[in-house]
């Protein structure tokens, strides 16, 4: 095997990394490398391909996503299980490990990188089983991937998810304590957003402040077309989001298959306006794009806002991207919207996850005592004098 480093200054990553190397198989001479921002790493990359090859892995084997080699490797790290555990496991890895992490290489996965995908399933409402098969196939092809010698910890095994789901579930619980307090607190928030990123760019604000108006994931915020929008009766008609995959972020139907309605509030009707002018006439065109017209995700906004720095500064350090649909389900509710016409507007498939934006106030709950006996005092008094009135009843 040979390797060389050639510095390309024109180039947004400089250092080009090359191993150069002869199959033995197709009697070929193969060739692979990569763009790297600094010598260092490029360095790095070619030490650790040496080191896989000298286990007896071949760079393209070395450097392979998680996506492609469970691929190639699943009916060997599956092996010894019984039919009917290979069913939800083969799910899980399709329908989630493989959006989440499958375009890592197999050698930059991490622990904390696990550790935040699992908590995104369960802050997804995914079921406890269904995030323990998804994370047992997972573990199963690291573990490979560490008897193939590509790595020498396996990342997934990761300790005390029980708690954290646990955890996710009280949050879940009681989604009301993740949400903003008002309306001033998400316009403070939205312009420490846009103050913190590259060239202070207005739409990163405007994503923020969108979600929380019409409690949506920002995946969907993502996707919304200019025909989505009726500004007439000023409803959106919400009926794709767009996700993590394999290579990068795609398009696909919303998390309940099924289009909801949603309202909006006069105070973003000027931004939808605005938005709606700068799209152009095209009625599929995306009203919310980072600086560049690309798509965007949670991660997107997090990483090109510094969003972690930011919510920290404002005391605000629990705060999530997606609890932005917690403020907006909260606000809804304590707005007085009935809870049957809220499920519609959040798209929850049952009616208990709704009725926990529900505040508790004890005083409704009294006068909704009070409406009832008032409803049934007309009858009530009828059927005592009727009971009187029985034969033979002693008083």
């Amino acid at each position: 095997m040979a390797s060389d480093i050639e510095h390309r200054p024109n180039r947004a990553s400089p250092y080009r990394a090359r191993v150069r190397w002869f199959d033995p198989a197709t009697k070929r001479r193969k060739s692979l490398s990569e763009g790297k921002d600094t010598l260092d790493e490029a360095e790095e990359w070619i030490s650790g391909i040496l080191k896989a090859a000298e286990a007896g892995i071949a760079p393209n084997v070395a450097t392979m996503s998680l996506a492609e080699y469970g691929t190639t490797t699943m009916d060997l790290a599956l092996r010894g299980l019984e039919l009917k555990t290979l069913d939800p496991y083969l799910a899980g890895w399709r329908r989630r490990v493989v959006p989440a992490l499958g375009h890592f290489p197999v050698r930059m996965i991490s622990n904390g990188a696990v550790d935040r995908t699992v908590h995104g399933w369960i802050a997804d409402e995914q079921s406890r089983s269904t995030v323990k098969n998804s994370l047992a196939v997972l573990v199963r092809v690291m573990e490979q991937a560490v008897r193939d010698g590509l790595i020498t910890v396996n990342p997934a095994r990761v300790t005390g998810w029980q708690r954290e789901y646990k955890q996710a579930e009280d949050e879940l619980d009681n989604p009301r304590a993740l949400a903003l307090r008002d309306w001033h607190t998400l316009l403070h928030l939205a312009h420490a957003l846009v103050e913190r990123s590259h060239g202070h760019y207005q739409g990163w604000g405007e994503v923020v402040v969108f979600p929380a108006a019409t409690a949506a994931r920002i995946g969907e915020v993502s996707d919304v077309r200019v025909a989505d929008i009726d500004t007439v009766n000023w409803i959106w008609t919400v009926r794709r989001q767009t996700t993590p995959a394999p290579g990068g972020l795609i398009d696909k139907n919303t998390k309940g298959k099924r289009a909801r309605h949603v309202p909006i509030v006069e105070e973003i009707r000027p931004l939808i306006a605005e938005r709606i002018l700068a799209a152009g006439p095209n009625p599929d065109a995306r009203l919310f794009t980072g600086p560049r017209s690309g798509r965007i995700s949670t991660a997107v906004l997090r990483d090109a806002t510094h969003w972690d720095e930011a919510v920290l500064s404002l005391g605000l350090e629990h705060l999530r991207r997606h609890d932005l649909r917690h403020t907006g389900l909260t606000w809804f509710a304590d707005a007085g919207v009935p809870a049957h016409v809220l499920r519609k507007i959040a798209g929850h498939g049952s009616l208990l996850t709704t009725q926990r934006y529900l505040h508790p106030d004890m005083s409704q709950i009294a006068n909704a005592g009070a409406a009832l006996t008032a409803h049934l005092n007309p009858v009530r008094a009828p059927l005592s004098l009727a009971v009187q009135s029985v034969p033979g009843r002693r008083r």
